[in-house]
């Protein structure tokens, strides 16, 4: 609406405009959360497409994408016991035999 005063802005519109605003939003949703949605889309496009279905079974969602402010970090899940024993021998220089 090009109006950096939000006082000036509420001044300026009626309660009717207001509330056709609000009905517009809810049919068609604007902003950054809904930009951050449309690239969270294409984000897992792009790793879908590129996803080898038999290491990643399920496939990634827009969710797995969207940022989560305020929120802690998910926790890793803990690799096997079998993998990580793999990982120390490749860290430590050791082959597989």
């Amino acid at each position: 609406m090009g109006e950096v005063d939000v006082d000036a802005l509420l001044a300026r519109l009626s309660s009717t405009q207001i509330s056709e605003w609000m009905a517009y939003y809810a049919l068609d949703p604007f902003g950054e959360e809904r930009a951050d949605l449309r690239a969270a889309m294409i984000m897992s496009l792009i790793a879908n497409v590129n996803r080898d279905a038999e290491k990643k079974r399920e496939p990634y969602t827009a969710e797995d994408f969207m940022p989560r402010f305020g929120q802690p970090p998910p926790e890793p899940a803990a690799a096997p016991w079998e993998q990580q024993k793999e990982m120390l021998k490749a860290m430590t220089g050791q082959r597989k035999k």
